[in-house]
């Protein structure tokens, strides 16, 4: 009861307006108690999903649960999160506090330099993209990785019905939602297999990943060439995913490396021109003083310095943070 308590207040931020949880803070006490009682035992069902599209930038389907489940799901993130942080290997940066993307491109940054030397001799990065990562989440696997790493059944059990609310149109086993705040943890449970795979079989030093993105760096490209199959092998036996067959290329940092938005060169970096022209898109569609400040703090992360006056300059002039930026 008190890990339900602690994740109410924590599901809570942001969101005391939002009808759905106005509805259910309307009875919490009884609400609670009833999911507390239906765990307890060991009846609870995961209710359907809503589903719905945004675009970041390109369309995406999210599945949104009910108030009860998403309640559950940050419960459940409470205690496996602390559990299996430590289990995944440094270089994983996605959904996990103290990562991120700033910190996995400036890791790429450093990676980048010791390959090459500080720049005296050339770098290679095999950059690959897993196709439909989330859609292709295999539940049987996942759930055999759970009881492995695990090791009690009722937790396993508990997460096997969280798994199994979802699945794509075209197969009944496999899939997770967008939407899930268990998802995010799931999939690096899932690809963490993977990391160790990369760094204790194929003995990678510089490899990095978020989400379904990864590099590997070497200053040796027929050394990165004879990776991709068995990356390519590995995938498809031990987590029934591949590689897409449009995303996958092995090029020098001097020619500069497309990776988590931004591309890179050996002494700089900027954004990517799909990011460039999003940004301005939006920005002639909401010139707000808060855009501005989301968008000058992204481009702080990069040699962005014209980009950066040209967003300024896009505040109306009576805006009365024109001077302070």
């Amino acid at each position: 009861m008190d890990n339900l308590l602690s994740a109410w207040r924590e599901f809570l931020k942001d969101k005391r307006r939002r009808k759905d949880i106005e509805r259910f803070a309307l009875h919490l006490t009884d609400n609670v108690l009833s999911l507390h009682k239906d765990l307890t035992d060991k009846t609870y069902k995961h209710g359907s999903y809503r589903a719905f599209r945004i675009n970041d930038p390109k369309p995406r389907d999210i599945h949104k649960a009910s108030v009860r489940d998403r309640l559950l799901h940050h419960a459940i993130y409470r205690v496996l999160y602390p559990y299996f942080d430590p289990k995944f290997i440094f270089d994983s940066y996605s959904c996990r506090r103290a990562k991120g993307t700033h910190r996995a491109i400036n890791r790429f940054r450093d990676y980048a330099r010791k390959v090459s030397q500080n720049h005296t001799r050339t770098a290679w990065v095999l950059k690959c993209d897993i196709r439909k990562f989330f859609a292709n989440i295999d539940h049987k696997i996942l759930e055999d990785i759970l009881r492995h790493r695990i090791g009690d059944g009722e937790v396993v059990s508990l997460l096997g019905e969280v798994v199994g609310s979802f699945h794509t149109k075209d197969n009944p086993a496999v899939g997770l939602p967008l939407g899930n705040l268990t998802s995010q943890l799931l999939v690096n449970i899932y690809m963490n297999e993977f990391d160790h795979f990369v760094k204790r079989e194929l003995k990678a030093a510089y490899y990095i990943r978020y989400a379904d993105d990864f590099v590997i760096l070497h200053e040796d490209k027929e050394y990165l060439e004879k990776l991709l199959p068995k990356i390519a092998a590995y995938l498809a036996a031990r987590l029934r995913l591949s590689l897409h067959p449009n995303k996958v290329f092995i090029k020098t940092i001097a020619s500069g490396v497309d990776f988590l938005g931004w591309v890179h060169f050996p002494y700089h970096r900027v954004p990517r021109t799909s990011t460039k022209k999003r940004m301005f898109r939006n920005l002639n569609q909401k010139q707000t003083e808060a855009t501005v400040a989301s968008y000058l703090g992204l481009l702080s992360h990069g040699n962005t310095y014209g980009l950066a006056e040209k967003v300024k300059r896009s505040l109306p002039e009576n805006s009365s943070e024109k001077a302070t930026f």
